[in-house]
């Protein structure tokens, strides 16, 4: 199976991928490599949460796609809720290339609008319908779940920034030699025997 990279000019997105960088909540970068994948299918649903997007004056910001196995059980190693990260037991969906993690920017500045919480505030204010939040957090929010649903993705409760495909268990988990461009940092054993 193969992922499709999503990067601009074939989609016309802002990748910033938070954990090829030390701006995450384990504060180290999980991926050695800062690229965004995603099966064919969910490419195709993004291409057309785009398109939504564009008609408003709006882009997207792309924090994460495609998560190898080995990164999801990094994350779960650093906070093992339930809640807001997948056990790797049981498997993510970004794992299977078929989730993404995002917010809505202005078209033209680039500026994010608000959503209220930064992307992974692992805190109830990041639930969809979080009663404690501003108009304007919550009409922003409104805005991104429009576009992504009628695009074909489903929401996940819990994180206003987290969309992913429909019927998930019919997708593979996928590890980081799957991926046509791998991501995950070489281990430090395997760097010492290189």
């Amino acid at each position: 199976m193969s992922l499709i990279a999503i990067a601009p000019p074939a989609f016309d997105v802002d990748i910033d991928l938070a954990y090829a960088t030390t701006q995450n909540f384990t504060g180290e970068p999980i991926y050695g490599r800062a690229v965004a994948q995603l099966h064919p299918e969910a490419a195709t649903a993004l291409t057309r949460a785009i398109g939504l997007a564009a008609a408003l004056g709006l882009r997207f910001r792309v924090f994460d796609a495609f998560r190898p196995v080995e990164a999801q059980w990094r994350l779960w190693e650093a906070y093992p809720d339930p809640q807001f990260i997948a056990d790797p037991q049981r498997g993510s969906n970004h794992s299977r290339g078929i989730a993404v993690d995002l917010t809505l920017i202005d078209g033209a500045s680039g500026t994010a609008l608000d959503m209220g919480t930064p992307f992974d505030d692992f805190t109830p204010a990041a639930h969809h319908g979080h009663p404690d939040l501003s108009a304007e957090v919550q009409r922003n929010r409104a805005i991104l779940l429009g576009l992504m649903t009628a695009a074909g993705w489903d929401w996940y409760r819990y994180e206003w920034w987290h969309y992913q495909l429909f019927d998930s268990q019919r997708y593979p988990l996928l590890c980081d030699a799957a991926a046509p461009l791998p991501m995950m940092t070489p281990a430090p054993d395997r760097e010492a025997a290189q």
